[in-house]
């Protein structure tokens, strides 16, 4: 029995193998194998012929026999070895890679619409519309006179001569197309801004502007308005689900405050900006962990800056721009609020328990000092042990009947 580093099959004997030139064991005088005969040297055999090569040049062991790792004797006996080259096997000495975990990669932002983006949309003056409106309702009357189909009190009322009487021919019939249509073009697009309000016009399904102004403004009534409210808005949320830091359930009460930045995007690029924020928060509140008020100082803060950077982030694309989302109210769900109770009850007993505690042996320990510190009165260690007790007995009393 013996180790080896070798690749060929060691001899059965734990001796030494045979030299180079001599007779190996197990074979008759004046054989020496197949290809040899007489002992003269002849071709080499198959097998060393078929030698694999030396991986490792410069490398060269040993065989050892086991028997003597394990020898007592102060002076072993040497004994000869035959070399060996190392084989080196697949993978063998090679030290396991491993790859570094990459960097967590953030959720993907929802992505608008790049060349949605508000501009200014077309409006005039009030001013204008109604001036342009007179003007229509004015040439109307004015033809109805020229064709004699306007009655002699309306047109003496209007300061009008007699009527001409031409009759409705295709002139006429022009005219009055013309002045109809500028009056309803004055009148129709007429509208009264409000501050803190624009209108998103839209155009048979494309955008054609964004609308900020106030006061009396003309805008074409061939375009379709629809009224955005862009003041500072807050919204407060019904119960939602959140978890804290320990995953155990609690209802949430969120108050944010936000507003409409981008119209175009918040009325073209999303279906209802409104739920979509609020589709936000409860996003955010499945990721963030909120802590119940009291648990940690400033971890309420904490987890409210945290709300507001993730749900800013999310509803940033859909032109809309939350500055807070602040938990109002934090209580636990109702399936864990009973046992949670009594944990907090059980935590506040413990607490005050050991205040108590520490509060008697305060005392305790100050009145021993006191007393022997006077020299009032002389204690060997069990009569300190048993005054301790005492004491200790009679504080603990005290404080258990003024605590009620």
């Amino acid at each position: 029995m013996s180790t080896t580093t070798t690749s060929q099959t060691p001899p059965e004997s734990g001796g030494p193998g045979p030299a180079e030139g001599q007779d190996r064991p197990g074979r008759a005088e004046g054989q020496d194998g197949p290809g040899r005969s007489g002992g003269q040297d002849g071709p080499a055999p198959a097998e060393e012929q078929c030698r694999p090569v030396r991986l490792i040049q410069n490398e060269v062991t040993t065989e050892i026999p086991v028997h003597l790792l394990f020898r007592d004797e102060p002076d072993p006996v040497s004994v000869p070895v035959a070399p060996a080259v190392v084989g080196r096997r697949p993978g063998a000495g090679e030290q396991p890679r491993f790859r570094r975990p990459g960097l967590a990669t953030a959720p993907p932002v929802p992505q608008v619409d790049p060349e949605l983006v508000e501009h200014r949309g077309r409006a005039l003056p009030g001013a204008l519309g109604v001036l342009a409106g007179a003007c229509g309702t004015a040439g109307c009357a004015v033809v109805s006179w020229w064709t004699g189909a306007l009655p002699v009190p309306v047109a003496q009322a209007l300061w009008l001569p007699a009527s001409a009487g031409a009759g409705l021919g295709p002139a006429q019939w022009a005219a009055y197309a013309g002045t109809v249509a500028l009056g309803l073009f004055g009148f129709g697009g007429l509208a009264r801004g409000r501050t803190g309000q624009a209108w998103v016009l839209d155009q048979f399904g494309r955008y054609r502007g964004t609308v900020r102004r106030t006061g009396l403004t003309w805008v074409n009534p061939l375009l379709l308005r629809h009224r955005v409210d862009v003041r500072l808005r807050h919204w407060r949320s019904e119960p939602m689900q959140a978890a804290d830091g320990n995953g155990v359930a609690l209802r949430v009460l969120v108050l944010v405050v936000w507003r409409v930045r981008d119209t175009a995007r918040a009325m073209l690029g999303v279906e209802d900006h409104e739920t979509y924020l609020r589709e936000c928060v409860e996003a955010a509140l499945a990721r963030v962990p909120v802590e119940m008020p009291g648990a940690a100082r400033g971890s309420l803060d904490a987890a409210a800056d945290a709300l507001g950077r993730r749900v800013a982030r999310d509803a940033g694309e859909v032109g809309l721009e939350v500055f807070s989302v602040r938990p109002v109210r934090v209580e636990y769900a109702p399936e864990v609020a009973a046992a949670m109770q009594r944990r907090r009850i059980a935590a506040l007993d413990a607490r005050q328990r050991a205040s108590v505690l520490t509060s008697v042996l305060d005392s305790v320990e100050d009145t021993v000092t006191r007393l022997t510190m006077r020299g009032l009165v002389e204690l060997d260690d069990y009569e300190r042990k048993a005054l301790v007790k005492d004491l200790t007995v009679a504080f603990c009393a005290g404080r258990g009947e003024a605590s009620p």
